[in-house]
């Protein structure tokens, strides 16, 4: 299998003021190894991510990147996140202001992060479709959504990509139709959260936990219990002459792949390690020896929340 950089997307939902010349670094590195997709939002740093985005493509020129802004969810001061605005009357607002942090006249993708219950996808869609007609939105996308509601926006305006959380350690999208649906109607599939938010890291072994797990992979009674199943793991990835990081993104671009992946990072080094598994060939053997030592029922703790809102307001 031929490594296929188009499989890979920047995730720049990290990059802030304090690391603007790292992230800036690591957009250029991602654009010299040829990807050229990058996500980012009005919320990530409650809008700093869009102003170093903006500033780090400021002299690339326009045709060469495809730029995905996500928007709606209702940050506070200490960075927790209150609630979603989805409104259809506001989205022209956060659009606007995205397109001034950004310093740009038009996004490749739009996306309202989640969608709210008091809303109909109708009423989303069919108000982005206007700013599509308007010209300062190319393409629309959804994120993590069901079946029912993708056809029913893709009947409004043409989806481009539907946006899904997925890993070994969450795998709900393989047991509903959705991915299915998606493909027949032509929609890009795009993950996020291959390595489930830094669970599938080797330097968890010695105790370094990304500060984004969730916490409940965390918790005293699980903790121990799901570093078992890690290091069963990590016995494949040795067998692999990899590491688990490798592993757990190489097993998502061969359970699909059709779609790209997101990697959200600061860094070139950790951005470079996600090219690399892109040449790792997991045949059908590998990926159920995969299964078979990360069973995704025996992990413990919640993974990410739903993140379902009505009216706004958080309901679970």
């Amino acid at each position: 299998m031929m490594m296929n950089i188009k499989q890979l997307g920047l995730g720049c939902m990290s990059m802030c003021r304090k690391n603007a010349e790292k992230s800036t670094r690591t957009i250029h590195y991602a654009l010299d190894a040829g990807i050229n997709f990058f996500n980012t939002g009005e919320f990530y740093r409650a809008g700093e991510s869009e102003i170093i985005v903006g500033e780090a493509l400021k002299n690339i020129p326009r045709d060469k990147y495809f730029l995905s802004v996500k928007f709606g969810v209702l940050p506070a001061p200490d960075g927790s996140i209150y609630g979603l605005d989805v409104n259809p009357f506001n989205i022209k607002a956060h659009l606007t202001y995205s397109l001034k942090r950004l310093g740009l006249d038009y996004v490749d993708l739009y996306q309202p992060a989640r969608m709210d219950l008091a809303y109909p996808v109708e009423e989303i869609v069919g108000e982005m479709s206007k700013l599509v007609d308007a010209g300062y939105i190319k393409n629309i996308g959804l994120t993590q959504i069901d079946e029912e509601t993708l056809r029913r926006a893709n009947k409004i305006h043409k989806i481009h990509t539907v946006e899904l959380r997925y890993s070994l350690a969450e795998r709900e999208y393989e047991k509903n139709n959705l991915i299915n649906v998606a493909k027949e109607l032509g929609i890009n599939i795009l993950l996020f959260g291959v390595l489930a938010h830094g669970l599938f890291n080797d330097n968890i072994f010695d105790g370094k936990v990304n500060h984004s797990l969730p916490s409940g992979f965390l918790a005293e009674e699980n903790f121990s219990e799901n570093l078992k199943l890690l290091r069963e793991l990590k016995k494949v990835a040795d067998k692999k002459s990899t590491t688990l990081s490798k592993l757990a993104t190489a097993y998502a671009f061969a359970k699909f792949p059709f779609a790209s992946s997101l990697i959200g990072t600061t860094s070139a080094e950790h951005l470079q390690e996600a090219i690399d598994a892109l040449e790792i060939n997991l045949s059908a053997a590998d990926i159920e020896e995969i299964e078979k030592a990360f069973p995704e029922e025996k992990l413990r703790g919640q993974g990410m929340p739903k993140f379902i809102c009505k009216n706004g307001k958080l309901v679970r």
